[in-house]
């Protein structure tokens, strides 16, 4: 058979039969299948369609087939007349400093390689050498125009798909190096929940390092050097420091603990920031622009990089480490070559002038991951458990991310522990030894209530709901009587108002009434019942003994905390007291009243929203000290003044008979009476121990008490 050329299809519809188009004068009718053989000895296997269309001699392929076979159009071959190269290490620890000679490089390329047909985008292996095995890829691919080299005529280049070196061809190297390992894969990170601030660094920091130098030099813009991350413990900002230097086709990063860097001698503290910069330093003298990229990584940074004059002391060797990693990152003889990340859980304590632009100018905050992304993160910690069939059809892992609110990334991978352990100790026997089912391995299984079970008892989230200290101040319920009801239906008003999108991002409700009204059950049964994700309770029990500034402090990480959190709720019990105030005098401490001024008018955080409620015993001193009009809304907890609502009180909390309460109604109602509910409540605990007392007594000493506490005045 004569040689055959390659052609077009004849039309479109045919192109889309992806069969290769023939005349019937070229192959009889009964063959439906050829195989065809290009310049590289591959062989490929296709379906024939006979049409007209074709020309004799021809055959029609469609652009897939021509690419993938490395067919081209009319002639037989296709020769390269330039090779654009992109050389990188093949292996990220293999890098070195030693420079290549490209010329060299070249030539054995030419040589190695001759006859070769190459593909845009193909990746080569190539050993120059004795050096260290590189990693090539197929930029571009300009044919080779006999004709015009015959005539001498200058023609325009022809970019080409493929092609077959030959040993005129020409060779074009780009000394710019990938910024990313090959082998890095955005899907196999393991980072869950943390995509848009990956994405927002990505952008940020490595943008300019994607492009060749000369790039940069033209838009005489410098490379981002800094980069902190800043969050509450457990979101996973180290983890995300260890990524991006694994994906970073860069040196291998340094890490290093903040507190690690002081030193006791004079001058060995700086020493020791310097030697971090030294190869950086050494590098770029060296090799300029084309330096490798040089991560130095810092966790907790904030232990080297406090506010300069706050630490007490005058030695000064805080602040002469703070000067001296400013002058490293940005200072006369600045570095391009470099890459500070930074991590803290306290942004605040940071000396400002390293995080202005040139330094750690960007500030990526590392928050609680929302729903979807506690779904990403169990979904990683369990890949194992699915891929090994240990995790229950039952377990939801939506679910599971709805009731774990407010958890870090971090407390996510202990609930997964957690239930791990809780599902290995039903195939553990606690006898006079510990005996291990043999069949465990076989049946084992991660159920549902196993993660109910740790979520109930094991793992709380440090930014959760104080439940132990809400359930104190509600430990006998919430009474139903008059008033009760409806500052119960006003109280939710103000939460509902304060979780709703459309309102201000910050709401202070404050519960007035006498001592023993029942304000601080009411503020709890509120906070409980708002179902905020984090609610925290601050009282003055907790810090007693505490200096005024140790107060401030304490009261502001709560306030610091709930900004942390798309919803929160923070319960402020008897403010007087918070504020150490007393009547003689008076006498208040004015550092607490400061605080709490500036922390209760501030507003949250954009994207969060907060709920303060507060309870006072002493509206006129609030409104004195100028604290009282800082609050949204003021609800009054008032005293039981109607024999009804004692009679209510008396039956829902059971503690007497329905005759000994009919007996004492008719013993009070011809007198008034002004009784707190927790007062109430105090005197019917007592009739609770006279359990054995004959009845008619038990009511006559309830009236005695009542009368006693001076909270029941009979009528004259």
């Amino acid at each position: 058979m004569n040689m055959m050329k390659v052609a077009k299809c004849p039309n479109e519809e045919l192109s889309f039969t992806n069969c290769v188009i023939v005349n019937e004068n070229d192959f009889p009718l009964k063959v439906r299948y050829i195989q065809v053989t290009n310049e590289m000895g591959k062989h490929f296997i296709y379906t024939i369609r006979h049409d007209r269309g074709v020309k004799p001699g021809h055959m029609g392929f469609n652009a897939i087939h021509r690419k993938q076979a490395m067919l081209s159009l009319d002639q037989e071959r296709q020769l390269v007349g330039s090779l654009v190269l992109e050389a990188d290490f093949l292996q990220k620890k293999s890098t070195t400093n030693d420079p290549y000679n490209t010329d060299q490089m070249s030539m054995s390329f030419m040589e190695q390689f001759a006859k070769h047909g190459f593909t845009v985008g193909q990746p080569l292996v190539f050993k120059f050498q004795d050096k260290k095995t590189l990693s090539l890829t197929i930029k571009e691919i300009e044919a080779a125009d006999p004709e015009a080299v015959a005539s001498g005529k200058k023609r325009e280049p022809r970019k080409i798909d493929f092609g077959v070196l030959q040993a005129n061809s020409s060779l074009a190297r780009t000394s710019h190096t990938s910024l990313f390992s090959a082998d890095w894969d955005f899907q196999k990170m393991g980072i869950g929940g943390l995509d848009e601030q990956f994405i927002h660094i990505l952008r940020r920091a490595f943008a300019s390092r994607v492009f060749p130098p000369e790039v940069t030099e033209q838009l005489g813009v410098k490379h981002v050097k800094g980069i902190l991350l800043y969050g509450p413990p457990g979101t996973g900002k180290t983890l995300m420091a260890r990524q991006i230097g694994k994906m970073l086709n860069a040196r291998e990063p340094k890490i290093v603990n903040g507190p690690e860097i002081l030193d006791k001698y004079v001058g060995e503290s700086e020493a020791n920031v310097r030697r971090l910069f030294a190869e950086a330093e050494e590098e770029e003298k060296r090799m300029g622009p084309n330096s490798g990229l040089h991560i130095i990584i810092f966790d907790e940074i904030d232990a080297i990089c406090k506010q300069r004059g706050s630490v007490a002391g005058n030695t000064g060797v805080n602040d002469t480490v703070v000067n001296q990693l400013l002058s490293k990152i940005d200072g006369v003889e600045q570095l391009n070559n470099i890459l500070v990340i930074g991590m803290t859980n306290r942004k605040d304590m940071m000396d400002d002038a390293l995080l202005r632009p040139g330094r750690l100018e960007i500030q990526v905050e590392i928050s609680l991951p929302d729903e979807q992304g506690r779904f990403d993160i169990l979904k990683i910690k369990t890949a194992k458990m699915m891929d090994h069939n240990k995790l229950d059809h039952d377990v939801d892992l939506a679910e599971i991310a709805t009731l774990t609110k407010n958890f870090s990334g971090a407390e996510l991978e202990g609930l997964v522990k957690a239930a791990s352990s809780s599902a290995l100790k039903r195939y553990i026997h606690l006898g006079n030894k510990i005996e291990v089912d043999p069949n465990a391995i076989e049946k084992l299984k991660i159920t549902r209530s196993d993660f109910i079970y740790s979520l109930e008892n094991d793992v709380k989230p440090s930014l959760g709901t104080s439940d132990e200290a809400l359930a104190k101040f509600i430990e006998r319920g919430i009474i139903n009587w008059g008033s009760t009801r409806e500052l119960v239906e006003k109280g939710m008003m103000f939460v509902k108002q304060a979780r709703s999108p459309e309102t201000s991002n910050r709401l202070c409700l404050l519960l007035e009434g006498a001592p023993t009204a029942g304000t601080s059950a009411m503020a709890a049964y509120l906070a409980k019942n708002s179902d905020f994700p984090f609610i925290k309770v601050i009282n003055s029990r907790e810090m007693v003994g505490f200096m005024e500034s140790s107060k401030c402090l304490r009261i502001n990480k709560i306030f610091d905390d709930a900004y942390r959190s798309e919803l929160s709720c923070i319960f402020m019990n008897d403010l007087e007291h918070l504020m150490g105030y007393s009547p003689i005098g008076p006498r208040y401490q004015s550092l607490v009243l400061d605080a709490m001024y500036s922390l209760l008018s501030a507003s949250p955080p954009k994207g969060r929203k907060l709920l303060v409620i507060c309870t006072s015993k002493r509206r006129s001193v609030l409104e004195e000290l100028g604290l009282l009009s800082v609050f949204t809304a003021v609800i009054r907890v008032p005293y039981i003044t109607h024999q009804e609502d004692i009679k209510l009180v008396l039956d829902e909390s059971q503690a007497l008979t329905p005759d000994e309460i009919d007996a004492i109604m008719d013993h009070i109602c011809h007198g008034k009476v002004f009784v707190g509910l927790k007062k109430l409540l105090g005197l019917l605990d007592t009739m609770r121990v006279m359990k054995g007392v004959e009845s008619r007594k038990r009511v006559a000493s309830f009236v005695n008490l009542l009368e006693d506490e001076g909270v029941y005045t009979p009528e004259l």
